[in-house]
């Protein structure tokens, strides 16, 4: 089984991973050895592959210090079906809330999308050529072979030479026309023409089920039997020729896929590559071992958990999926509580620790400057669409890098998030004043000096930065 980690080494990875995250070389390396570890169980002997379990990770670390971002863009990387799920939305079963199951489902959803949006690009072709053809014959439909009828007669011994038989000149002119409209079409130059195609309407209805608790698999199938039960309903819509394409080449897509084989597929994907991120962990963890009160289902919620964790199979729409060598990350800031509060053995399926740092104010300078996504390039993306040129020079970052630290250190450290609120408290102006007084084809240099006129007053006066989010 081939995937795209083939070519990607634990190190390949972490630089892969350098363009993005700034810092925290410990966890990339951990994950980078967990993803590479998913290629070497897929091409280990059979007998022993479903022996090889995969080494989960428990991230430890501040708010805004890059624990999502590192396991998003793993999954990004392995071209995985990844699912972000918050541990403090789900509830002991009993209570009310999310199933716990519902993240693994999550997945499953996902996998299929992926692999359904891969399929669709390998029929992409064949369903251009049925649209184009369905467009043509809306536009210009073709004539009906009157002779059609007639050669069948000859071949049986009637007159060969029957004048019926050779094209007419209608014939011939719907055809040379539809070739010159085949052309333009394209060429895209038909496409604000307005034309009437049919849309298939599911008249399936909400559903809502009355009396006890109903599980969120349970009410899926019900509404998917009823909607097969109903009839779908062609609708006419007056669309421009570029709507219709877009709407019929889904359609069309969609027909030539094999579901099934779709299905199969994805349960393959989520098994093997699929990636869980539990975050909030240390929500459900029993600070002290307390228990009673608010806190009752904290246990509860964790030995829901400890079952998904520890492998078990989850019956979905698509099929039943095995959990065993799904990678689960959980991540949590364990201010108040810590790891060793959560049940042992749930302790026990996270056996890799990673403690992410606390981000410096060198760490804020080079995640301003380095990274491919840095906030200053999204700046300059965001006013070159209106014209108007962005530049910052090297001592504007460092300042903006000294006021993001002293605030979280004076108010509350949320990490790297601190930056955005920063940039933007010092660029609203100039973004309201887009393109009313400053035109297009202007230019805005950030220096050191504009940095600290618009945002060091905010630094100095605590009742104002405490406001800062």
């Amino acid at each position: 089984m081939t995937t795209p980690l083939e070519n990607l080494t634990p190190k390949q990875i972490v630089a892969e991973l350098d363009k993005y995250i700034i810092g925290q070389f410990d966890a990339k390396r951990n994950v980078a050895i967990a993803l590479r570890n998913r290629w070497r169980r897929m091409n280990s002997d059979e007998a022993m592959r479903r022996e090889i379990v995969p080494n989960n990770i428990l991230m430890i670390g501040a708010t805004g210090v890059g624990k999502t971002e590192i396991a998003r863009r793993l999954a990004m990387i392995a071209n995985a079906p990844f699912v972000k799920v918050e541990a403090s939305k789900f509830t002991e079963v009993g209570y009310v809330g999310r199933d716990v199951e519902s993240m693994v489902r999550d997945l499953v959803e996902q996998a299929v999308n992926m692999v359904k949006i891969a399929k669709k690009e390998t029929v992409r072709a064949r369903a251009t050529e049925v649209v184009e053809d369905i467009i043509m014959d809306i536009l210009i439909p073709p004539m009906q072979d009157k002779g059609a009828g007639l050669l069948v007669a000859n071949q049986n011994g009637s007159n060969p030479d029957h004048t019926d038989e050779t094209p007419t000149q209608d014939h011939i002119l719907n055809e040379k026309t539809r070739s010159q409209f085949r052309v333009k079409l394209r060429a895209g130059e038909l496409d604000s023409r307005k034309i009437d195609i049919d849309v298939q309407q599911s008249q399936a209805p909400n559903v809502g089920v009355m009396g006890g608790a109903i599980d969120d698999l349970s009410m899926m199938n019900i509404q998917e039997m009823i909607g097969g039960m109903m009839p779908k309903k062609a609708k006419k819509r007056r669309v421009t020729v570029a709507e219709a394409r877009k709407y019929l080449l889904e359609e069309e897509t969609t027909k030539l896929i094999d579901m099934d084989e779709v299905k199969e597929e994805a349960i393959r994907k989520a098994e093997d590559v699929g990636i869980i991120f539990i975050d909030e962990i240390d929500k459900i963890a029993n600070a002290g071992g307390k228990g009673g009160g608010p806190d009752v289902s904290r246990e509860g919620v964790q030995r829901d958990l400890l079952p998904i964790v520890e492998g078990s199979t989850v019956n979905t729409k698509y099929g039943s999926i095995k959990t065993d060598h799904i990678l689960f990350v959980a991540a949590g800031a364990f201010h108040v509580s810590k790891p060793s509060d959560l049940i042992p053995e749930l302790q026990g399926r996270f056996p890799i620790r990673v403690e992410l740092q606390s981000l410096t104010e060198s760490d804020f300078y080079h995640i301003l400057k380095e990274p491919k996504n840095a906030l200053t390039r999204q700046y300059e993306a965001l006013l070159a669409a209106e014209g108007v040129e962005l530049t910052f020079e090297d001592a504007s970052l460092s300042e903006l890098a000294k006021i993001a630290f002293e605030i979280n250190a004076s108010v509350e450290n949320i990490g790297a998030r601190r930056l955005q609120t920063v940039m933007s408290t010092l660029l609203n102006e100039f973004m309201f004043d887009i393109p009313d007084k400053i035109l297009p084809n202007s230019k805005i240099v950030v220096t050191q000096g504009l940095v600290q006129e618009k945002l060091l007053s905010l630094v100095k006066n605590r009742d104002l930065s405490q406001y800062i989010l």
